[in-house]
C-alpha cells in the first residue's frame, strides 16, 4: 500500500509525500456500547489499514484527496466548518486539526493530503478511527509535536465527538492505537487504561459484512447514548458502569421502557466483558465464544441494535463446526457480524454461510478473514 499511495500522491501533486502514517480498523470483540457508559471492552486491531500521506505547503491552502472518494477538496486554513455531502469524509481530518488546536497543539497551515484504505466503510470496523489516528500522526509530525498514545486516542475521540458529531466512547480509537498482533486490547474506559492480552494460537476472526446500514444510523446511535445517560440519571449513578442489577431492578418502574432495556444490556454486557477476560486468560475460547453469542442476544433483545441480516448470520454461525462464538460488531443497526473460530472453520464453512445468506437475502455478504495487527504508526517520518 505504501508504494501505491506514494505513486498516486506523486501523480496528484507532482511531488513526493513527506510523511506517511497508517492505522488499523478494529473488531469489537465484546463490549457493545459499554465504552461511553464508562465500562470495559475487548477489541482487536486488524490487518486492514487506512494510510495517510502528507506534504507541507508554503501557503495556507489545504488539499484533500481520498482514493475512495471522487474529487479534490480545496480549503483555506481558515475554513474549518464541517463539510457535507460528498465532502463529508474530510470532517475526520478536519476534526483532528480542530481537536489539536483546542488542546493547544500547533497545526500545519497548508498541506497536500491523500488517504487510502483497505478498511471497509460502514462495516462496523471503524474506518473513521483509522483515518483519525493516521491523520493525527502526520499532522503532529508536520509541526514537530509528539504526544503520548493515550492523548492520541483522546484527540481522535474528541474529533469524532465534537466535530463529526458522533458521541462514541474510546473503543475505536483505543484499539486502533494500542493494537498488537496476536493480541486483543482490553480497555477500562473510565480510567482509561489499555492492556494487550495474548490471543491463544489457532484463533481466527471472520467478518461478514452485510453491506446494509440503517439510514438513520447516526441519530439511532445518539438516541441510544441519550437513553443510557437517562437511565444512569434515574438510577442515581454518574454512569451505568456504577449501576448493579439490583439497582436497575429497583428503578425499573421509574424508567422509561427504552431506557430500562438499554441499561439492562449495558450492565449485563460489562459483566460479560469481565467473564471474557477471565476466559481469555484461561485460554478457554469455547467459554469466550458462549459469551459472544450471549452478547448478540442481548444486543438484539435489549439494546435493539441488530438487524435481520445480522441475526441470520449469527444463528447460522452458531451451528457451524469450529465456530466458538459470533455477534454483531460495532455500533450495529446493520454492518457486520464477526465470528471467533478455530482452524476447523474454513472455506467450506464460509461457503455454506455465503450460500445460505444468498438464498435468504438475494446477495452475498462480503467475507474477510481478518488477522490481528499492530496499532497506529508513523511509516515515513520525514525530516
Amino acid at each position: 500500500m505504501l508504494d501505491a499511495l506514494t505513486q498516486k500522491f506523486r501523480a496528484a501533486y507532482s511531488r513526493e509525500p513527506e510523511l506517511v502514517a497508517c492505522a488499523p480498523g478494529r473488531i469489537e470483540v465484546i463490549g457493545n456500547h459499554t465504552d461511553y457508559n464508562g465500562g470495559t471492552v475487548l477489541g482487536a486491531a486488524i490487518d486492514r489499514r487506512t494510510w495517510v500521506a502528507l506534504a507541507r505547503r508554503d501557503d495556507a491552502n489545504r488539499h484533500f484527496l481520498s482514493e475512495e472518494r471522487p474529487g479534490r477538496v480545496a480549503l483555506r486554513a481558515d475554513e474549518m466548518e464541517r463539510r457535507s455531502g460528498a465532502q463529508s469524509w474530510v470532517n475526520y481530518p478536519l476534526g483532528v486539526l480542530d481537536a489539536m488546536g483546542d488542546a493547544g497543539i500547533g497545526i500545519p497551515a497548508g498541506f497536500d493530503y491523500m488517504a487510502a484504505s483497505s478498511v471497509p466503510a460502514g462495516a462496523g470496523l471503524s474506518s473513521s478511527a483509522a483515518i483519525e489516528l493516521a491523520s493525527c500522526l502526520v499532522f503532529l509530525r508536520a509541526v514537530g509535536a509528539s504526544v503520548p498514545r493515550e492523548q492520541l486516542v483522546a484527540l481522535g475521540q474528541r474529533a469524532e465527538n465534537e466535530f463529526v458529531g458522533v458521541p462514541c466512547g474510546i473503543l475505536d480509537q483505543g484499539v486502533s492505537c494500542f493494537g498488537r498482533r496476536d493480541h486483543l486490547v482490553f480497555i477500562d474506559c473510565r480510567v482509561p487504561r489499555f492492556e494487550a492480552m495474548a490471543l491463544p494460537p489457532g484463533s481466527n476472526f471472520w467478518i461478514f459484512n452485510t453491506h446494509t446500514k440503517h439510514a438513520l444510523i447516526d441519530s439511532l446511535y445518539a438516541t441510544r447514548h441519550d437513553e443510557c445517560m437517562e437511565a444512569a440519571r434515574v438510577i442515581g449513578v454518574p454512569l451505568l458502569v456504577d449501576a448493579t442489577p439490583a439497582m436497575l431492578a429497583a428503578a425499573e418502574t421509574r424508567l422509561p421502557r427504552p431506557a430500562y432495556k438499554r441499561a439492562r444490556h449495558v450492565i449485563d454486557e460489562i459483566a460479560r466483558v469481565g467473564q471474557a477476560v477471565a476466559a481469555l486468560r484461561a485460554g478457554d475460547l469455547d467459554a469466550l465464544g458462549r459469551l459472544l453469542f450471549a452478547s448478540h442476544r442481548s444486543s438484539r433483545t435489549w439494546f435493539e441494535n441488530s438487524s435481520p441480516e445480522l441475526d441470520f448470520l449469527v444463528d447460522a454461525l452458531e451451528v457451524e463446526q469450529g465456530v466458538h462464538g459470533a455477534r454483531l460488531t460495532g455500533g450495529g443497526f446493520g454492518g457486520a457480524a464477526m465470528a471467533l473460530t478455530s482452524d476447523a472453520f474454513g472455506e467450506r464453512g464460509v461457503n455454506r454461510i455465503s450460500e445460505s445468506y444468498l438464498a435468504r437475502f438475494g446477495t452475498r455478504p462480503e467475507i474477510i478473514h481478518a488477522r490481528t495487527g499492530d496499532g497506529a504508526t508513523l511509516v515515513k517520518p520525514g525530516t
